[in-house]
């Protein structure tokens, strides 16, 4: 079997047949080499596995799917909504109450239980990427799924018994809040330790395996040859966080409320209750379901081109043994489940990977020779990541705000009317305005922004990922503007050292301003990233596409936990008794300095965001020609 040349139109005529580039001009060679392809009927099987009809939707079974019009759909992707909806009230209901249970329970300094919460959460989205890994490469993201709930499920039920068993916690007696306060209760054993960090990072390890399939499987659900895709594509992901924020809303309230009247066995019960009613909801969706092939390992992929790239690294274009550029014949791509991918001019070194030489042979090893798909891939990827990068700080500061501003809710009035609203439901507020927004969403936010943008959804993902991180801006800034007046106010009224006294006359709603902010961030911020992700990853990668976005999160709680270390160290001296800003005694701490600090990073993190989405090209969305391959467009923001 031998090989063949595809050229673009426009060059045969230029080229008359030639096999290889002009190598007396290297303009000419820069220009055009996105434009010469060599197709081997050698590799129709690369990576043995053989190729299928792009993304073409499969049953359960991997059987194409005789009428679509019977599976996905809104339908389908309803039954998806619940067990996101269930893992994130999960996640939240942790995130809140066990920053709490490990201090008044097991008896841990509250420090130490916020920073063990933190790299909880942290950990529990960082590891994310392996759940995309395994969904891409070998288990699809329904088996994916399948699999990580009954872990995350597990990892309840076995919160739900230390708090229910009092041999999984030290002895109550004798601990009142002031002897909490002094240390002087009896500590854990290391055995309920271990026991509780087991079943709390299993829980993160379940979530890990969820967090980056859910969404990208609810959008499989949607045809995408369909005229209505990107519209159907759009409101899904405003819907997928609308679940998201109802199961947050549910743990900031019914959680909190059960916690205080019926004890934290029936707390971390319900969550897990909940979990087990999705996991049965998700199963019986089944038959309706579409799937996407696994693709093989994306990570042996990405270690192919980087090797085949090295390799190859001195070797000219013009090299006199240099063929083309090496792909396999057809539209259908060498990777299963996925279409082929354009040829950029980006990264050009990686394109080293694909340069076919006449001593590679008739069926060279893809450790040496790669296609140009998959030269694309490693591309995506790379371009893909400054964007869920700048991300990281809006979630450093949604981290900081789960305790700093619970902390200056402590020290103020919490009552609506003759109600007293618990500190710890407080988070709500930014689900409640989230809620809202979204709801209000395409009846008001799309048709005032078409209007400006000219675009049919009123904004494009990367502008509303600025949205976001602009509106984040001032939310920390009122915040700073707000906990200087807080904190003056306190010290003229003799507050100073009552930092767990609320003060009568000053509201705790006074919060709600960075709080609705900060909601109104969330939505416009991590829906578009979410979509931007979906759309832009590769075909076989959608999932580690996703697990970008779950990575910033989990880097932003990593972040939160570094940067607080760090402003301790530097801004508190213990010896000389000078309290660090972030000081337990909010009063005579310096929190307002410290959101003036969030409030500039943010700036400067914007200005980034800014530069990065300017120089991004968007995919093109059309079908390959054969051999025709075309670069993206720019983003303007």
């Amino acid at each position: 079997m031998g090989s063949r040349e595809i050229k673009s139109p426009q060059e045969v005529i230029e080229t008359s047949g030639l096999g290889r580039l002009d190598e007396h001009s290297e303009s000419f060679q820069r220009k055009k080499l996105g434009m010469f392809f060599i197709e081997s009927d050698d590799r129709r099987t690369a990576f043995g596995r053989g190729y299928t009809g792009g993304t073409t939707p499969v049953n359960i079974r991997g059987k194409p799917i005789a009428d679509l019009s019977k599976t996905g759909g809104w339908v389908a992707a309803f039954f998806i909504f619940g067990n996101e909806m269930a893992e994130r009230m999960a996640y939240f209901g942790l995130s809140v109450n066990m920053v709490a249970f490990m201090f008044y329970v097991m008896h841990m300094p509250f420090t130490t239980s916020s920073d063990a919460v933190n790299n909880f959460l942290g950990i529990s989205q960082a590891s994310s990427v392996l759940g995309g890994f395994l969904a891409d490469a070998y288990l699809g993201r329904y088996w994916t799924i399948a699999i990580f709930t009954t872990i995350y499920l597990g990892g309840l039920t076995g919160i739900t018994l230390c708090a229910t068993i009092s041999t999984f916690v030290p002895n109550q007696e004798k601990c009142d809040q002031l002897s909490l306060l002094l240390g002087k209760c009896e500590p854990a054993k290391s055995w309920q330790m271990t026991y509780l960090y087991t079943v709390l990072y299993l829980t993160g390890f379940g979530a890990a395996g969820i967090r980056p399939c859910v969404s990208s499987f609810g959008a499989d659900q949607f045809d995408e040859k369909s005229k209505d895709y990107k519209s159907h594509l759009d409101r899904f992901f405003n819907f997928f966080y609308l679940s998201v924020t109802v199961g947050a809303i549910i743990a900031f309230t019914a959680v909190v409320y059960i916690q205080i009247k019926h004890g934290w066995g029936a707390a971390f019960g319900s969550l897990a209750i909940a979990m087990g009613f999705s996991n049965v909801v998700f199963f019986l969706g089944t038959p309706l379901y579409r799937h996407r092939l696994p693709g093989g390992s994306p990570l042996t992929r990405v270690a192919q081109v980087l090797v085949a790239a090295y390799r190859k690294r001195n070797i000219s274009f013009s090299n006199s043994e240099f063929v083309g550029l090496y792909e396999v014949p057809g539209k259908q791509s060498a990777i299963k489940g996925s279409g082929k991918i354009l040829h950029t001019d980006d990264f050009r070194c990686l394109d080293k990977a694909a340069l076919q030489l006449k001593e590679d042979g008739r069926n060279p090893s893809p450790w040496r020779l790669c296609t140009v798909t998959q030269v694309e891939e490693v591309k995506i990827l790379l371009k893909l990541i400054p964007i869920p990068a700048c991300t990281i700080m809006l979630n450093l500061v949604l981290t900081e705000y789960l305790t700093l501003s619970v902390q200056q809710a402590y020290t103020m009035n919490t009552h609506i009317g003759h109600l007293k609203l618990p500190v710890t439901c407080m988070p709500v507020f930014p689900g409640l305005s989230i809620f809202l927004i979204l709801s209000l969403y395409y009846s008001v936010f799309v048709p005032l922004s078409r209007r400006i943008t000219g675009h049919p959804h009123g904004a494009s993902q990367l502008q509303r990922v600025g949205i976001g991180l602009a509106i984040s801006i001032m939310s920390v800034a009122w915040g700073g503007a707000f906990e200087r007046y807080r904190r003056n106010y306190a010290i003229e009224n003799g507050y100073e050292a009552s930092f767990l006294t609320p003060m009568p006359n000053l509201s705790a709603y006074w919060l709600l301003i960075q709080y609705c902010l900060i909601g109104i961030a969330e939505v416009f911020c991590i829906v578009g990233l979410l979509e931007f992700l979906y759309e832009e990853a590769p075909d076989a990668m959608k999932s580690i596409g996703s697990a970008y976005a779950a990575l910033a999160g989990g880097l932003g709680c990593f972040a939160a936990s570094l940067l607080n270390s760090i402003i301790k160290s530097i801004t508190g001296n213990p010896n000389e008794r000078n309290p660090s800003w972030l000081s337990q005694n909010i009063n005579t701490g310096r929190f307002d300095y410290f959101y003036w600090l969030l409030t500039v990073m943010s700036f400067i993190n914007f200005c980034i965001f800014l530069y990065s989405a300017h120089r991004y090209k968007y995919r093109k969305d059309h079908e390959v020609g054969e051999g025709i391959m075309e670069n993206g467009r720019h983003d303007k923001m």
